[in-house]
C-alpha cells in the first residue's frame, strides 16, 4: 500500500500556527510582490475568493468583508513543513517528499487492518506537535492515493484519512473524481479526454488499455490508466527526477539598469545553488532569461535567454552567481524597461563523485568552496535565511544625503508575518 500526506491549505495553515485568532476567519496568502492570491482558507473559498485574484481587486469584490491577508513567507513555510516531514519520517517505513506540502509514504510492514487507525493517529500527532491539519490518502497505487487524499480533505466522516482498499471503493472514488483532477492528467490531455467523453476518472479507467495507447501514444498517460485500475506503474525514480531548477519572479516595478538586474539575478542564482545543495546535487549548466512587460504595449519589447556550461559541475553559490551574471551581461540591452528575470540550473546530477576537468582553473578550489557553502548554510539556518549573502545580492544606491542605502531584496511584502522559529528577533515574547 501507498500513502500520501497532504497538508490542508498549506500556506494558510502555516500562517495560522502562531495566530490562533485566525481560526474561522477568511485568510489568503499572496504571491511574490503581493500580486495575486495563491492560497485560500476554506472560509475564503466559501466566500468566493478565486485563486489568482489580484490583491487590489479583493476589496472591490468583497467590500466590508474581513479577510486576513499575508505576503508569502517561504522561510516560515519551509521550516514548519520540515517539522511535519520529520514526524512522517519517524512514523513510516519509507517516504519521499514530493513537494513542500506533500509526502508519499511506502507502507509495507504495516498490517492492512491497522492502516486506517495509523493514518488517523498520524493526523492527530501532526496537529498536536506542529499545529497544522493534514489529510492522508491510502491506496494500492500512488495515483489512487492522491484521489483518496482529496476525499479525506472534502468529507469530515473520513476523519482526515481515506483508504481505498477494495475494488468497490476504488470505483466509487473514480466516479467522484473529475478527469481534470487526476494526478498525471495535464490541462491539454484533460481537454482531449473530455472531448472524447471521459468526464470522470472512471470513464477513463473503463476504456481498454489498447485504446489509451493508440489514442495518446504517451507512456505517462498509459501509466496513469494502469494506476487508476489498481496497478502500480509510476516508478519511484520518476518522482525524484528533477532535470532543472528555476527561480524567477516579476520585479516590484521596472528595472532598466544592469546593476539593478544583477542584484535580482544574483539572488535567484543563490537560491538555485541552495536548492541544489539541499538535495545533494550539482548542475552543469546555468541559464538566465530576461524580459520586458508584455502587457505594456506602449513600451519597447525584448526577451532573451542564454545558458552557459560549467566546466566542473557545481552547487557553489559563488560559481553559479558569477556564471549567471556573465550570461546576464551578454543578453542585457540598454534602453528597455525590464519586468522579470530568472535563473535556471540544468544538467543536474549527484554531488558525489564529481568528475573535475583537468584544465578547470577552479578545480583546486572545489573543496574550499564546498566548505564555505556548508558554513554559510549552517549560519543561515541558525539565524534566518539571507543572514549572510554575497555582495552582488545587495543593491546599493545613494540617498538624497549621499549615504549608501542598501536593499537586499527589492520584493514587495507589505503583509509578511514574522519568523518565530528561525529568527531570534522574531521569537515570541510572553509577558507574565
Amino acid at each position: 500500500m501507498f500513502g500520501i500526506a497532504d497538508l490542508d491549505n498549506c500556506y494558510v495553515s502555516c500562517e495560522r500556527v502562531f495566530r490562533p485568532d485566525l481560526a474561522g476567519v477568511p485568510v489568503v496568502v499572496l504571491s511574490n510582490n503581493d500580486g495575486c492570491v495563491v492560497a485560500r482558507s476554506n472560509e475564503a473559498k466559501a466566500m468566493g475568493v478565486k485563486e489568482g485574484t489580484p490583491y487590489f481587486q479583493l476589496e472591490q469584490q468583497f467590500p466590508n468583508q474581513k479577510i486576513a491577508v499575508f505576503s508569502s513567507n517561504y522561510e516560515l513555510y519551509g521550516e514548519l513543513t520540515g517539522r511535519v516531514v520529520s514526524i512522517i519520517s519517524k512514523e513510516t517505513p519509507a517516504y519521499f517528499r514530493y513537494s513542500i506540502d506533500e509526502c508519499f509514504m511506502y507502507l509495507d510492514g504495516i498490517e492492512l487492518n491497522r492502516l486506517q487507525q495509523w493514518g488517523e493517529s498520524l493526523h492527530k500527532r501532526v496537529k498536536r506537535e506542529v499545529g497544522m491539519p493534514i489529510s492522508i490518502g491510502l491506496a494500492p497505487t500512488k495515483t489512487l492515493a492522491k484521489i483518496a487524499s482529496k476525499l479525506a480533505k472534502k468529507y469530515v466522516a473520513y476523519k482526515h484519512c481515506c483508504m481505498i482498499d477494495t475494488d468497490n471503493k476504488r470505483m466509487k472514488a473514480l466516479e467522484w473524481c473529475p478527469i481534470e483532477d487526476v494526478w498525471g492528467i495535464g490541462r491539454r490531455y484533460a481537454a482531449k479526454l473530455q472531448a472524447l467523453g471521459c468526464k470522470t476518472a472512471l470513464d477513463f479507467a473503463n476504456h481498454h488499455k489498447d485504446w489509451v495507447r493508440l489514442t495518446f501514444n504517451n507512456i505517462n498517460i498509459v501509466r496513469t490508466w494502469q494506476e487508476l485500475n489498481g496497478e502500480n506503474a509510476v516508478p519511484n525514480e520518476e518522482l525524484a527526477k528533477k532535470k532543472s531548477i528555476c527561480t524567477s519572479r516579476s520585479f516590484n516595478g521596472m528595472i532598466s539598469d544592469i546593476e539593478g538586474l544583477k542584484t535580482q539575478v544574483s539572488n535567484y542564482a543563490a537560491r538555485c545553488a541552495e536548492k541544489l545543495r539541499q538535495q545533494n546535487t550539482v548542475a552543469s549548466i546555468v541559464g538566465v532569461f530576461l524580459n520586458t512587460n508584455a502587457f505594456r504595449e506602449d513600451l519597447a519589447q525584448y526577451w532573451n535567454f542564454q545558458e552557459r556550461p560549467l566546466i566542473t559541475p557545481s552547487s557553489s553559490t559563488i560559481t553559479i552567481v558569477q556564471t549567471a551574471n556573465a550570461a546576464l551581461q551578454n543578453i542585457y540591452r540598454p534602453g528597455y524597461q525590464y519586468k522579470k528575470a530568472g535563473v535556471i540550473v540544468m544538467g543536474i546530477g549527484p554531488d558525489s563523485p564529481i568528475q573535475q576537468d583537468l584544465f578547470d582553473i577552479n578545480a583546486e578550489q572545489f573543496q574550499k568552496m564546498k566548505r564555505l557553502d556548508e558554513i554559510v548554510d549552517r549560519i543561515n539556518r541558525m539565524y534566518g535565511s539571507e543572514t549572510i549573502v554575497l555582495g552582488s545580492q545587495q543593491y546599493t544606491r545613494k540617498d538624497g544625503k549621499g549615504k549608501a542605502d542598501v536593499f537586499a531584496n527589492a520584493i514587495k511584502h507589505d503583509f509578511k508575518s514574522p519568523n518565530p522559529t528561525t529568527r531570534w528577533s522574531d521569537v515570541i515574547k510572553i509577558k507574565v
